[in-house]
């Protein structure tokens, strides 16, 4: 029997089942969005209570985004359907915290519109490289990530100490730059990537 071809990112790429446990960690995270909406939301983002809640659901979503990737790449559950399915639910999650944070007043629009921008773009060029192969997420990547993680958290949550403001103003200010650097990187990595393809097809 012919060995699976492997994937780009080192994943097998075989005929798996859409209906598997990543896939599941996937639409768990989009089911996440609303709910974390409609907390944020409760008494028009004043309910404490609520916005703690909605940190939580944002937390909780962001860990599946982690566990779903490295389950589908250990054991081979790669589809198509996760490729595609994985970053919308990704930037619906950061995108609907962002501009319901900017709607309330909590959030500057510029800071929105800079990660949203970015996220987009990214996914946009993951679509433009998806014959050609994945690129694999970078380590400035991961800590892009996770700092944008902790930011939109403290944005949600509602901590009544006088430091706070200034602490999550700062973390997101760091997770702002290293979201421009690591854009201009995928970028960079994208084009080399088509190139290196057409090289190999040419050959």
């Amino acid at each position: 029997m012919r060995p699976p071809r492997p994937d780009p990112a080192g994943a097998p790429v075989t005929s798996v089942r859409v209906v598997n446990v990543p896939n599941a960690l996937t639409m768990l995270r989009a089911l996440c969005v609303p709910v974390m909406a409609a907390l944020l939301w409760v008494d028009g983002g004043g309910d404490g209570s609520a916005r703690d809640l909605a940190a939580a659901v944002f937390i909780l979503a962001s860990i599946t985004d982690l566990a779903d990737g490295a389950i589908a790449r250990r054991y081979g559950l790669v589809t198509t359907f996760g490729k595609v399915a994985d970053p919308i639910a990704d930037k619906a999650l950061i995108g609907v915290a962002l501009i319901s944070l900017s709607w309330l007043g909590d959030l500057s629009w510029w800071v929105t519109a800079v990660i949203l921008v970015r996220e987009l773009g990214v996914t946009a060029l993951r679509f433009w490289v998806i014959e050609h192969g994945v690129i694999p997420a970078s380590r400035g990547g991961k800590v892009k990530t996770l700092v944008q993680t902790v930011a939109i958290a403290m944005y949600l949550m509602d901590v009544p100490l006088a430091w706070w403001d200034s602490a999550r103003a700062a973390v997101m200010a760091i997770a702002v730059i290293l979201t421009l650097v690591t854009g201009l990187d995928y970028v960079v990595r994208a084009v080399r990537l088509r190139r290196a393809s057409r090289v190999r097809s040419a050959a």
